[in-house]
Parts: C-alpha cells; sequence; structure tokens
C-alpha cells in the first residue's frame, strides 16, 4: 500500500488565487493542481484526487471554490471527496474569507491579518480582523465544519488583500498560512 499524498486545501479559485498558489508551491518545494483553480472549481472530487496522486512530490496545494453557491456547491463537495479519500491525508485547509450574501461562515483554529499577525478573530476578505473569535464568513466554507481536517486557517482574499497578499510581494499571508499548517501538522518532521 502507498502512503497517502500531503495535500493543503485552499478555498478558492480565482486567477489571482491560481498565480498566488502555484507561485508558494514552488517556493515550499511542494506542487500545485492548477487545473484545480476556477470560480467555481470545474473538476470534481475524483478528477482532482487523479490529479494529486499524478504529482510529482508533497505537499499538494488545490484550489477548491464554489462561486457563492449557497449551501455545498461544486468546490465543497470536490472539497469534501478529497478529505474523505483513503489515499489523501489533507494536512489543513486554508479558509478563505469573502464578502457573501448569504453569510456561510465556519470555525477556524486562527487567522492571518494582512499584516502578517496570528490572531483569534476572524477576518474579512480584505484581511482585516473582525469582531468574531474563532470564524470566518466564506462562500467556499459551508461544509468545513463537518470535515475532520487537523487545522483550519482563515485568511483574506487570496493574492488580494489591498495589494498586502499580492504574488508580485511574495503572496507573504498565503505562504505564512501553508507554512503554519505545514509546521503545526508535524510535515516537516516526517521530512526529515
Amino acid at each position: 500500500m502507498s502512503e497517502k499524498r500531503k495535500v493543503i486545501l485552499i478555498t478558492d479559485g480565482d486567477e489571482y488565487a491560481k498565480r498566488t498558489v502555484e507561485m508558494v508551491a514552488k517556493e515550499i518545494g511542494g506542487r500545485c493542481i492548477s487545473l484545480s483553480h476556477g470560480n467555481p472549481t470545474v473538476l470534481s472530487g475524483s478528477e482532482i484526487v487523479e490529479l494529486i496522486k499524478k504529482a510529482a512530490y508533497d505537499p499538494v496545494l488545490v484550489m477548491v471554490d464554489d462561486s457563492g453557491y449557497v449551501g455545498e456547491g461544486i468546490g465543497e463537495k470536490a472539497m469534501k471527496y478529497i478529505c474523505e479519500h483513503r489515499d489523501i491525508e489533507v494536512l489543513g485547509i486554508i479558509a478563505v474569507a469573502s464578502k457573501t450574501r448569504q453569510r456561510e461562515w465556519t470555525k477556524v483554529d486562527v487567522c492571518i491579518d494582512r499584516f502578517g499577525e496570528l490572531t483569534e478573530f476572524g477576518v474579512d476578505k480584505f484581511g482585516l480582523r473582525e469582531m468574531d473569535v474563532g470564524k470566518i464568513t466564506g462562500d467556499t466554507v459551508y461544509s468545513i465544519d463537518s470535515l475532520h481536517v487537523p487545522i483550519v486557517v482563515g485568511v483574506g482574499d487570496v493574492g488580494k488583500m489591498a495589494m498586502k497578499d499580492h504574488y508580485s510581494k511574495g503572496a507573504p499571508i498565503t505562504k505564512l498560512a501553508v507554512k503554519l499548517i505545514l509546521e503545526r501538522s508535524g510535515y516537516y518532521d516526517n521530512e526529515e
């Protein structure tokens, strides 16, 4: 039996997210499933799992997005399928804040604001702290609470946040979120 593939899920899939996640994957020595991008995600969970299995090495960063669909959209269905797959170990989820009309939200373990500070408070899509502790509002977060993942990190809009996370600046917020998940999951310890 082969070892489970190590995956980090990001609940955003627009063009900014794609460029950002590709860059971060390269910098951390991982892989990005670029075909998982889209607003909404166009691939099914099973199609994404097949691409994960073909990735040259771990960790594998995967984008899922449901473009504001109320309830469990295509991005969330894909996320759920990936999390429940026997050949995949999801190390964590980066829950991305958005300005949703339906106000879907999820619990998070920690957030990172647009200044790179860890906080117990939620953040909005601009990466600014909100008033609620331990929760974030987004459009692809509906089913996160039902998934069993080690850590959920909340951030503002990937690759944006008033240019604080832009890929031309090295996407410091997204990179910090990925590194935090890798550290907390023990991924680096297992790579020795």
